[in-house]
């Protein structure tokens, strides 16, 4: 009699297993762009008893439908159509000097939902030094809003101090919203959270961890770092809330890195994607002029906010990155803490140096994850045989994204040159038609590379069989670490 319980039983688990089995590998081969994913997801529904559905489920099924964000209309772009026509025409009257560029300009009209924008100024801001102190003098001068967006938020002296302007700033009557990812913040919401809340502030958590499997959206995360102030001041780039970004200290996790912060009328698209990424969190639409205004033109950049993310704006920052390199013609810098690109991007590179272009990839010589250099070298001799230049940059570790093309186009704010930025974390990146920002960053890059260590073929040819067999192997998970 127990035996025939236990061959029931069997059959009934291995009929389960095979049946969601089926449902996960058609799901993958109807749905998955990449025949290879298609092909491995099969055979993890099919190799793994019982547990290879269920992990398709958590971490192969990557899109969102924003449903909640379509009801509230933030789907919709935030301006009407004679808004944009009439920026189109402004900004084309103004592009005489990049008409080179004209190719990516057309690739990102056509992917983002948002316009180019002129008349605003971006400066670059450097580590907590110049940062903090800088977005806390916003909040304490905000008057009608403060909208936070941070990948990460420590519970750290830095993040007390945030969390006590924020909470001023609530006390007297500003209107205040923060959202943490629901991993990258997940050991110090709690904590903050009680002490914004008692303010009157609103915090939410982006995809936190609920239980049970269809509340899992561990690779789904929102990677974004966003401040908007009276929707008139933005703060976006690298920088998440953490003691680590002072690097006057000895800590050996401190962490150099770049924000920018922006005035303009590209800071209503900022606010933008915040609106869109609260109404995802809470169902709470954040409307009015609380949050928008009508902005002044305060500068020569024009510029564009882009959000990507596993939805409506999948592999958005893929495709123009993809039309930067094909429209360059002299010049190309990239600087980026993780280097895991995809094969188009590879190829897009060494087409470029092939016409002639000079393009200088600047890692950093230290990780916080030590097995994304490893990634990292496995790629890199596919550059070197083209003549592209690849210099790392010594300790502590470089957090800092940022693509400058010509002298004349800026590509910044959270997104890495890694899988996991450009297909599955939610991003913000603003691109930036800017002489002037684009030179001076550039010269500052120029003067990275003289304190960096260059890496040659030779130095990729050195490495051991072992070191290779690694490498591969951590280029083999690249897209889910």
């Amino acid at each position: 009699m127990l035996f025939e319980d236990s061959t029931w039983l069997s059959a009934i688990l291995i009929t389960g297993w095979l049946t969601l089995g089926c449902f996960a590998a058609g799901h993958a081969i109807m749905y998955k762009r990449d025949p290879r994913s298609s092909t491995i997801w099969l055979l993890v529904s099919f190799l793994l008893p019982i547990f290879g559905p269920w992990i398709y489920w958590v971490f192969g099924i990557n899109r969102i439908k924003r449903r909640v964000a379509r009801r509230f209309g933030y789907r919709k772009r935030p301006l009407t159509p004679e808004q944009i026509a009439q920026a189109r025409c402004i900004v084309d009257a103004s592009t005489e000097a990049v008409a080179h560029l004209a190719p990516l300009r057309t690739v990102a009209d056509r992917v983002t939902r948002l316009p180019l924008l002129e008349g605003n100024f971006v400066e670059p801001l450097q580590n907590g030094e110049q940062t903090y102190p800088a977005m806390l003098e916003a909040i304490q001068c905000a008057e009608k809003s403060v909208t936070l967006a941070s990948y990460i938020f420590d519970w750290d002296d830095v993040g007390r101090e945030f969390v006590n302007a924020i909470s001023k700033a609530s006390q007297r009557g500003v209107k205040t919203h923060v959202l943490v990812d629901g991993i990258g913040a997940l050991g110090n919401f709690s904590r903050m959270g009680r002490l914004l809340l008692k303010s009157g502030a609103e915090v939410a958590s982006f995809f936190p961890l609920k239980f049970p499997l269809g509340r899992v959206r561990l690779n789904l995360r929102n990677h974004r770092k966003l401040l908007v102030i009276d929707g008139r001041v933005g703060f976006t780039g690298g920088m998440n809330i953490s003691r680590r970004h002072y690097l006057d200290q000895s800590s050996p996790n401190r962490v150099e890195d770049l924000h920018f912060r922006i005035t303009g009328p590209v800071v209503s698209e900022m606010q933008h994607a915040f609106t869109e990424d609260w109404v995802l969190a809470t169902k709470s639409a954040l409307r009015g002029p609380t949050y928008f205004n009508k902005l002044p033109e305060v500068g020569s950049a024009i510029c564009r906010g882009i959000s990507s993310g596993p939805d409506e704006d999948f592999e958005i920052i893929h495709r123009i990155l993809q039309a930067a390199l094909s429209a360059a013609q002299r010049e190309i810098w990239i600087v980026t803490p993780y280097f895991a690109p995809t094969w188009p991007l590879i190829s897009a590179l060494a087409q470029a140096a092939l016409r002639g272009v000079r393009i200088t990839l600047i890692l950093p010589s230290k990780l916080d994850l030590p097995y994304m250099k490893w990634v990292a070298d496995a790629y890199l001799w596919q550059l070197l045989q083209h003549g592209i230049r690849v210099f790392r940059r010594p300790a502590p570790f470089v957090h800092t994204k940022l693509m400058i093309v010509d002298d004349r186009w800026v590509l910044l704010g959270s997104a890495n040159l890694d899988r996991r930025s450009l297909r599955l974390n939610f991003e913000f990146n603003v691109e930036a038609y800017d002489v002037e920002l684009a030179r001076s960053l550039s010269t500052w890059l120029q003067g990275v590379t003289k304190q960096s260590q260059e890496v040659t073929m030779e130095e990729m040819d050195s490495r051991p069989m072992w070191r290779r067999l690694r490498d591969g192997i951590a280029k083999m998970g690249s897209p889910h670490l």
